[in-house]
Order: structure tokens, then C-alpha cells, then sequence
């Protein structure tokens, strides 16, 4: 469990660092053009930093 803990930590972490800097390949893939077309530019912000919250929260779980 403890690297299911460390994996969901690094990936909120990524998530993160995706959001704030939003990297021109990644942050136009047609996924998040989908996300960003139906909640648009923030809310597609708002949304990278819930779901790192829930994965940093999800690994600080699994590592206690």
C-alpha cells in the first residue's frame, strides 16, 4: 500500500504542475480541450486542483 500511497502523492503533485503551467502539448490534448469547451479555462483550473486534492488526500491515506 505504501507505493500506491507514494504513486497517488507524486501524480496529485503532477496534476498540480500541469494546472499552473500548463504545458502547450498536454493542455491541448483533446481530452482537456473537452473539459475546458463544457467548464472553460478556469474551470478546467478548478477541476486539475480538486481531483489533486482528492489523489494527495487518497495518498496520504494509503501511506498511514
Amino acid at each position: 500500500m505504501m507505493l500506491w500511497g507514494i504513486l497517488a502523492v507524486v501524480y496529485a503533485v503532477m496534476v498540480v504542475v500541469i494546472a499552473v503551467m500548463k504545458p502547450e502539448k498536454i493542455w491541448n490534448m483533446k481530452k482537456i480541450e473537452m473539459f475546458k469547451k463544457v467548464l472553460g479555462d478556469k474551470g478546467t483550473e478548478i477541476f486539475f486542483y480538486i481531483w489533486a486534492v482528492g489523489f494527495l488526500f487518497l495518498g496520504i491515506w494509503l501511506l498511514i
